[in-house]
C-alpha cells in the first residue's frame, strides 16, 4: 500500500505563474489598497483558489502592527477561570484578525524565558500578562523591549504598562459584609501558597475589612489554587474547638474543595452552621452540590478594553492606560440571609 505524497503549500511564485503576471503582481493583489487592475486581479484570485493559496503574513515581513501576533503570558492555565479568561480573550482577538502567541510560564522561568524570546524574535505587537504569577522579570523585559505590555490584575507593577484590573477592595468590602449580616463573627480566609497579586490582594483587603469591624478574622495558604486546598484547609480549621463560621476563599476552585470537606468529614450544613463566599463564578460555584455565592469578574468587557487597547500599540506616544472594573456578586445559597440570624 503506497500513500499520497503531502502537498507542500502553494508558493506565491505559483500562483503568478499560473496566472501569467509577475510576482509583485500577486502580492499587490492581496495588499488592500494597492494598485492593480481588475483583470490581474481577478486572474491572481482565479489562480490562487485553484492552487488553494493563502498569503504567508510571517514572510512579508510582519512590517504593521496589526499584522504582528500577540502574545499571552500566563501561568495556572489549567485553572478554571484561566481558562475562562482566555477563552473570552482569545475570541476578542480572534474577531480582530489577531494572531495569538500563548506562553505558558508554568515549566519555569527558563522555560518562560526561551519561549519569550520567541516572541521577540517574532516582533509581538503586544505583550498580555494575565493574573497568576508569570515572573516579573520576564514583564520588565516585555517592557524594556519597547513592547506594549497590558498587565491583567497586576495593577501597581510596573511602569509604562497599561492596567486591567478589577476592584478588589470594593468585592472583599462586599464580601465581608455578606458574612457580617449573616452573623458571622469569626471569619477565616483560605487562599494558596502560589502568592499571585490578585490573591494576595483578597487575602490583605478582606481582613482589612474584617479588622475595621472588629471581626475575627485568620488567613490559611494551604496550598496550590487547587480543590484539593480547600479540602486541607476544611481539615485544619474545622478540627479546631473555635473553627470559623464564616469563609472567604481566594477561588471558587478551593472554596468548592472546602465545601465538600466540611458537609461530607464533619457533616456541617452550608449555610445553617457555616457561610462561605468564593471568587471568580466558575461553572461549578453554579452547580446545585455547591450553588456557590461569590463574584464574577466581567471577562467580555475587560476582553473588549484589551482589544482596544491593542489599537493604540503603534501609537509612538502612549500614556499609560489604567482600566477597573467593578466585581458584581452572584448570590447563591452559601450565605445565610439576615433575616434567619436576626442581623
Amino acid at each position: 500500500m503506497t500513500g499520497k505524497t503531502p502537498k507542500t503549500i502553494a508558493s506565491a511564485a505559483e500562483v503568478a505563474r499560473l496566472a501569467g503576471v509577475s510576482r509583485s503582481a500577486v502580492s499587490r493583489t492581496f495588499t488592500p489598497g494597492a494598485s492593480v487592475s481588475e483583470e490581474t486581479r481577478e486572474r491572481v484570485l482565479a489562480a490562487a483558489e485553484q492552487l488553494n493559496y493563502h498569503v504567508n503574513h510571517l514572510a512579508r515581513g510582519l512590517s504593521t502592527e496589526r499584522s504582528r501576533p500577540v502574545c499571552i503570558l500566563g501561568a495556572d492555565l489549567n485553572a478554571p477561570y484561566q481558562s475562562k479568561l482566555l477563552d473570552a480573550l482569545t475570541q476578542r482577538l480572534q474577531l480582530a484578525g489577531r494572531a495569538v502567541m500563548l506562553i505558558n510560564t508554568a515549566g519555569g522561568e527558563a522555560t518562560a524565558s526561551a519561549a519569550l524570546r520567541q516572541t521577540l524574535n517574532y516582533r509581538a505587537s503586544a505583550t498580555i500578562v494575565l493574573s497568576g504569577t508569570p515572573p516579573a522579570s520576564l514583564v520588565d523585559t516585555c517592557v524594556k523591549s519597547g513592547q506594549h505590555v497590558i498587565l491583567v490584575n497586576r495593577a501597581g507593577q510596573f511602569a509604562g504598562a497599561d492596567h486591567i484590573s478589577v476592584d478588589h477592595a470594593g468585592a472583599m468590602a462586599d464580601a465581608h459584609h455578606m458574612l457580617a449580616r449573616a452573623g458571622c463573627r469569626r471569619l477565616a480566609v483560605i487562599s494558596s501558597t502560589i502568592g499571585s497579586p490578585s490573591l494576595t490582594a483578597r487575602e490583605r483587603l478582606f481582613e482589612a475589612a474584617a479588622e475595621t469591624a472588629g471581626h475575627e478574622c485568620r488567613v490559611l495558604r494551604a496550598g496550590p489554587t487547587s480543590y484539593a486546598t480547600g479540602v486541607e484547609a476544611a481539615r485544619r480549621l474545622l478540627a479546631a474547638r473555635d473553627r470559623p463560621d464564616g469563609i472567604f476563599c481566594a477561588t471558587d476552585l478551593i472554596a468548592c474543595g472546602f465545601m465538600d470537606a466540611a458537609r461530607q468529614e464533619f457533616g456541617l450544613s452550608i449555610p445553617q452552621d457555616l457561610c462561605v463566599v468564593g471568587f471568580d463564578d466558575i461553572e461549578m460555584a453554579g452547580w446545585s452540590s455547591y450553588r456557590l455565592t461569590t463574584f464574577a469578574q466581567p471577562l467580555a468587557e475587560m476582553a473588549e478594553a484589551i482589544a482596544s487597547l491593542l489599537e493604540r500599540s503603534g501609537e509612538a506616544e502612549r500614556t499609560e492606560a489604567h482600566h477597573l472594573f467593578a466585581v458584581p456578586p452572584v448570590w447563591r445559597g452559601s450565605v445565610r440571609p439576615a433575616s434567619i440570624t436576626g442581623a
